[in-house]
């Protein structure tokens, strides 16, 4: 299902029919990417729906053999306000989704409403390419935004899990997160997130100091002769590994039959990543 059908399913003109069904019998969608609502926000639609009642009913997934309950689609923070209301039952519309299109569904409606967070918003492009087998390109294409955006925000989840929840949290931006991911050793990378956050650290601030830090560590990068040499068909073999694994790789021919495939990872976290990516367990 493309983007464009998604949004005539997920959008309830102001005629549609509903039925009232009772707050017990829904549960929060598996595939919603949001994992954070905020409080304050969730008690003002909360006497907002006390005063009002809902205006746009919710839209849920028939429910099937395996899961006796109705699943959202859309509208959780409606769902979530209206258990804070006190109310027991709610307004919806009971679409019939494959669990693909639920997956789609729920990551797409999310997208275009309410800001999520960085990190969030990484996790649910990295949602698309991993449940739904998507390219960056392909899910650059469906949603309407660069491939270069899509690849920054994507980057974000090589960063290690304390520098992750400093994102999260709200104490360094989005764009210090991603000037910190240029400091190669994991150690030395969540001691200047810790700077960051202590000393009020601006990203130009960063900037300057990741680039002491790399000045003497630079590895020799491949000439851009080399690059010019490889045939068309490998480069192609690059930018689509790039694609589909969200970072720099090289295939470097020795022979016409022998060569090596080499995949850059900026953490332990981001290797990981790319590992489930890969379908590889160490387990």
């Amino acid at each position: 299902m493309n983007e464009k059908q998604l949004e005539i399913q997920l959008n309830v003109p102001e005629n549609a029919s509903y039925q009232m069904v009772e707050v017990d019998k829904i549960r929060p969608n598996p595939f919603q990417p949001r994992r954070i609502f905020d409080k304050k926000k969730l008690a003002e639609l909360a006497d907002s729906i006390r005063e009002s009642g809902i205006f746009q009913p919710l839209v849920l997934r028939q429910p099937i053999a395996a899961i006796e309950r109705y699943e959202i689609i859309a509208g959780e923070r409606r769902y979530r306000a209206s258990i804070i209301a006190g109310l027991t039952k709610v307004p919806a519309i009971i679409r019939d989704f494959s669990d693909e299109t639920t997956r789609e569904a729920a990551i797409v409606e999310n997208l275009q409403r309410e800001d999520l967070s960085p990190l969030e918003e990484a996790e649910a492009y990295q949602a698309m390419i991993k449940e739904l087998g998507l390219t960056q390109a392909q899910v650059s294409e469906r949603l309407g935004k660069s491939r270069p955006y899509i690849a920054n925000y994507l980057r974000l989840l090589g960063l290690p899990t304390s520098v992750k929840e400093l994102l999260q949290s709200g104490k360094i931006s989005m764009g210090q997160a991603r000037t910190l991911l240029a400091v190669k050793q994991e150690r030395q990378l969540e001691k200047l997130a810790q700077r960051t956050v202590q000393e009020g650290l601006t990203v130009r601030q960063l900037e300057s100091i990741v680039n002491q830090i790399n000045a003497t560590k630079a590895p020799k990068a491949e000439s851009k002769t080399a690059q010019q040499r490889k045939s068309p068909f490998i480069r192609e073999i690059e930018n689509q590994l790039a694609e589909r694994l969200g970072t720099k790789t090289l295939v470097v021919a020795h022979s016409k039959q022998k060569g090596k495939i080499e995949i850059n990872y900026e953490s332990m976290s981001d290797l990981n990543r790319i590992l489930e990516l890969l379908h590889i367990s160490l387990d």
